[in-house]
């Protein structure tokens, strides 16, 4: 019979042979330090338009409300790291993790075979999967489970990785051995703060409502004109990313359906601004930039196009 602490190490050893790039464990319970700050944030509107943030709070802090008789959270880290690769340094920009097929959709399928390891291993067992679909705080969960620490910008970096990653989950009640959580090495830089155009960081914390990638992704009105410039990002934005110091550790991912389509690439600052809905459909199939519509996308390359410094 195996013990705690053997079982997670089985877990972790079969996510690291199905690529997966961090694996930690966590302890399930009540997430009494993150409560409060997300009530403020709340409470602050930092939300936004993002009405859903609001909606099962209790299940957030929680995750034995979202399985019953929870004992642990597996969480683990997924790399998508592409240096940027456009043709035209001048083009709109994509974040990078939305090159390739919808992550949403490729990391559920990379998940499957270690819940079949799990459950074959380990009996009949309570197991959920979340990747990024459900009211779970998921960074809470990396830092405990000591995959990283929450950086200044609020996204979770690893030493010796950086912060290209995405988080997923699995809620068990299957009984393992919790890990460290990480400790933060942020130290006193403030890059990531200094470098945001429209001033949406403070140290670990983000204004949802002035972030480029909510105005570019989650906002479904008009871009009001005193959102600031986006510099040429038209969905998602990397600029914290991009400055933070801890990135220059990243490596290229190794998962085929992240790659970018070498027509999108390709892609001209007119060509962009001249896109048809066919050759958006063709260009993002089975894409996150499908989130935003076309009609989205249009709206962003408007402002793009009225932004007085409009290039960066």
């Amino acid at each position: 019979m195996d013990t705690s602490r053997e079982k997670a190490d089985r877990i972790k050893a079969k996510a690291h042979e199905l690529g997966f790039l961090a694996c930690g464990v966590a302890r399930a319970g009540f997430l009494e330090e993150e409560a409060p700050r997300l009530e403020q944030w709340l409470r602050e509107g930092r939300q936004g338009a993002m009405g859903y943030m609001a909606r099962h709070a209790d299940l957030r802090l929680d995750p034995r409300k979202l399985v019953p008789g929870a004992k642990s959270v597996i969480s683990l880290a997924y790399n998508y790291h592409t240096p940027p690769r456009q043709a035209d340094p001048g083009a709109p920009k994509l974040s990078t993790y939305a090159y390739g097929r919808d992550y949403h959709k490729v990391v559920k399928k990379r998940l499957k075979p270690l819940i079949a390891f799990i459950t074959e291993r380990f009996g009949e067992v309570a197991l959920r999967a979340f990747v990024d679909s459900a009211p779970v705080l998921e960074k809470a969960w990396a830092r405990r489970s000591g995959i990283g620490w929450m950086g200044k910008h609020t996204n979770i970096i690893r030493q010796g990785a950086g912060s290209y990653f995405f988080l997923c989950e699995l809620i068990t009640d299957l009984e393992l051995a919790p890990d460290a959580p990480a400790t933060d090495h942020c130290g006193t830089c403030r890059r990531c703060i200094d470098a945001c155009p429209t001033d949406a960081i403070t140290p670990y914390g983000v204004d949802g409502s002035r972030c480029i990638s909510y105005f570019t992704i989650e906002l479904k009105d008009a871009i009001p004109a005193e959102a600031g410039d986006f510099r040429n990002w038209a969905f998602g934005c990397d600029i914290c990313q991009q400055v933070c110091p801890w990135n220059r550790f990243s490596t290229p991912h190794r998962e085929p359906e992240f790659a970018p389509k070498p027509e999108l690439m390709a892609l001209t600052t007119d060509e962009w601004h001249g896109m048809t809905e066919v050759l958006f459909d063709r260009l993002f199939e089975g894409s996150a930039v499908k989130r935003t519509k076309f009609s989205g996308l249009q709206r962003n390359l408007r402002h793009l196009r009225a932004s007085p410094a409009g290039h960066g």
